[in-house]
């Protein structure tokens, strides 16, 4: 402790020799620096860079005069939002669809991988695998396209199906009570499967002479799930959960937008989509901005939140 003390008042009084230090050490191994340099400055360019932008939420924006010389207007734009009469509302779904897609969503994709964890290696696994995994490739546009096909009440072989079964077609696309469970069950059948791979890869790494004492010593199939599998991919699920929480309020805006109608916009109408409206569409560019930063801020209180909370059991993202 002694020595460590004594490094850290040299740094202190040497700042100096400390940054030729730092200088020599990124010389010594300028190929990793010369790596992560096309990651670095992507995040730089695109992601830290247009943050510059985010001012014009404190300010009303006049495209003439250039975001340094629009007028300073304060918090007037986060007041105008979280007065408004649709505030509510739009938190509401957006946290209920966030909410419905985690407790549907998150757990079935670890039941998925211990399922293939389970089974030999086969022509059936690869085939269930393959199947699984497919729909992730489907892209959004064509996954909507699939959903209004196959829902319609006149030529959808859903309603086909309700009709030889003897009951009336439903239009569910126009009904708001149905929006929410439609968006969320087709996520998870498009996502699910791909989902199993990161927890696979975890599975990959448990011991097999864990199992086979366990085997030994009497233990179930179950039981040595429960006890051998579960808890080594314990720390994957923490970090899963904990970036799934920071992104509670950033409900992806394209499926819902495509799926949108005027009839089901009351279930549907989420913060993402209202920004779109409101900055592309109504040309509102302060005020989209202020209720995206909004949300941004959010997210990251529930991230930083999620991830305290997951430090105390040893697993966390920092």
């Amino acid at each position: 402790m002694q020595e460590n003390a004594q490094g850290a008042a040299n740094v202190i009084q040497n700042p100096g020799k400390n940054n030729k230090t730092v200088w020599k050490r990124m010389l010594q191994n300028w190929e990793l620096y010369l790596f992560i340099a096309p990651a670095f400055l992507y995040f730089l360019i695109f992601h830290y860079g247009p943050m510059y932008g985010i001012q014009i939420a404190f300010k009303n924006f006049i495209p003439t005069k250039g975001i340094w010389g629009s007028p300073w207007v304060g918090f007037d734009h986060f007041t105008r939002f979280f007065e408004s009469y649709y505030f509510w509302d739009l938190l509401w779904n957006t946290l209920s669809i966030s909410l419905y897609e985690l407790a549907i969503g998150f757990p079935l994709p670890i039941i998925l991988a211990l399922a293939f964890n389970e089974v030999k290696d086969g022509f059936f696994k690869r085939s269930v695998q393959t199947i699984t995994y497919a729909p992730h490739f489907i892209s959004v546009v064509v996954m909507a396209g699939i959903i209004i096909t196959f829902l319609s009440p006149s030529t959808g072989i859903i309603n086909h199906i309700i009709q030889f079964l003897g009951f009336d077609p439903v239009n569910f696309l126009t009904e708001p009570a149905w929006f929410k469970t439609l968006y969320v069950l087709s996520g998870v059948w498009q996502g699910t499967g791909w989902g199993t791979i990161i927890y696979l890869a975890a599975l990959s790494g448990v011991d097999p002479q864990l199992h086979e004492a366990a085997i030994v010593d009497g233990a179930s199939r179950f039981k040595r799930i429960l006890h051998i599998n579960i808890p080594a991919i314990t720390p994957t699920i923490t970090i899963l959960l904990i970036l799934n929480m920071g992104s509670i309020l950033g409900v992806g805006f394209e499926k819902i937008l495509l799926l949108q109608n005027s009839l089901n916009m009351g279930a549907s109408d989420v913060i993402s989509t209202f920004v779109y409206r409101s900055g592309l569409v109504d040309a509102q560019y302060s005020f989209s901005t202020a209720v995206g930063l909004f949300n941004s801020v959010v997210n990251a209180i529930l991230l930083i939140t999620v991830n305290q909370i997951a430090r105390r059991t040893g697993n966390s993202l920092w």
